[in-house]
């Protein structure tokens, strides 16, 4: 049985900024089968939850208020990271355009809606460290 790490927010985990989920139907499946082992790298950050919106810019994240929270997101990333390790996950279904599980798209950092290419700071550690990267939008492709 394969096992993926994935965004929280995906399984119905009320961790977003806003307070709420992204919940994604193939994801709950996935939880329930017990394949899914859920992470929220903000949360492991030492973020609370609702929280500010945060964006990249250059090599900072900063929050809509300006707050600098690179070091939550990088000590999340790098949480995320060990469980996949300790588990012995190698792949990993991250929530699309976050500054933390964003792969292929994120916001550009100026907080105003403009998506660019980019990765966030989990999704680039955990490929990094060879784990494969499926982003939600490719989920019903993939699991039919």
């Amino acid at each position: 049985m394969e096992k993926y790490l994935v965004s929280a927010c995906l399984a119905g985990v009320n961790c977003t900024y806003r307070g709420d989920s992204n919940l994604h139907p193939k994801v709950v499946e996935l939880f329930q089968t017990g394949c899914a082992w859920l992470v929220c790298p903000e949360q492991l950050g030492g973020l609370p939850t609702p929280r500010p919106p945060a964006e990249i810019l250059g090599n900072k994240i900063l929050m809509k208020d300006g707050r600098d929270v690179t070091k939550n997101f990088v000590r999340g990333a790098q949480e995320a990271l060990r469980l996949a390790k300790l588990l012995n996950i190698k792949k990993a279904i991250l929530k699309q355009r976050s500054p933390s599980c964003g792969y292929g798209q994120i916001y550009d950092g100026s907080h105003s809606g403009k998506i660019i290419a980019g990765m966030g700071v989990t999704a680039t550690l955990l490929q990094e460290n060879g784990i494969e990267i499926i982003s939600e939008d490719k989920l019903n492709s993939i699991f039919l």
